[in-house]
């Protein structure tokens, strides 16, 4: 039976290495932990040289990138839109997603929210390859998890069969949690 830990890195690409790195760094603190670079690719024996740069997001969890000179220039899945491909991040609390902010829009970037997700709050904006990023703080208790929990397997299978929104967590949007700050 397959034990998963945790996750170890996830990676995209990017249009430069060094711009990238420098830009998490900057941007969100992010420090570089390790930087691999080869002519070939190891799994595939593809003669492709690649840079392959790990960012350390925080608590065991790496962000990579990977920088690949001989291909097209990167773009995006045109069919699917910008808001559902992301990469999100945890803070502490409101007040740090709120200084987070303030932060982010001093250095020039565009930032969307104060979103509630009833369980989360979350601001969203672009790194400079065109990645949506999302930072976002848990304020559900744990009986709304549990309560999400519980419903999820229905929730699914509901929308297996209707392709519409499942009704089962409607609370999540009502009273407190439908207001969205900017």
């Amino acid at each position: 039976m397959i034990n998963i830990k945790q996750m170890h890195h996830v990676a995209y690409r990017c249009k430069d290495a060094k711009e990238t790195v420098q830009w998490y760094q900057e941007h969100l603190n992010m420090e570089l932990l390790v930087a691999i670079s080869e002519n070939q690719v190891p799994s595939t024996k593809e003669p492709d040289p690649y840079m392959h740069v790990f960012l350390d997001a925080g608590m065991g969890n790496i962000l990579a990138f990977f920088e690949l000179p001989t291909k097209p220039e990167m773009g995006r899945d045109l069919n699917t839109p910008e808001w559902v491909q992301h990469i999100a991040f945890e803070v502490a609390d409101r007040n740090a997603l709120v200084a987070a902010k303030a932060e982010l829009q001093g250095k020039g970037v565009d930032v969307l929210g104060i979103t509630s997700h009833g369980i989360i709050y979350s601001i969203y904006f672009f790194d400079l390859n065109g990645h949506r990023l999302e930072l976002t703080y848990r304020c559900g208790t744990d009986e709304q998890m549990a309560k999400l929990k519980a419903v999820a397997p229905a929730m699914v299978e509901e929308w297996s069969v209707t392709k519409r929104a499942p009704e089962h967590a409607k609370w999540l949007h009502e009273d407190e949690f439908t207001s969205n700050e900017n």
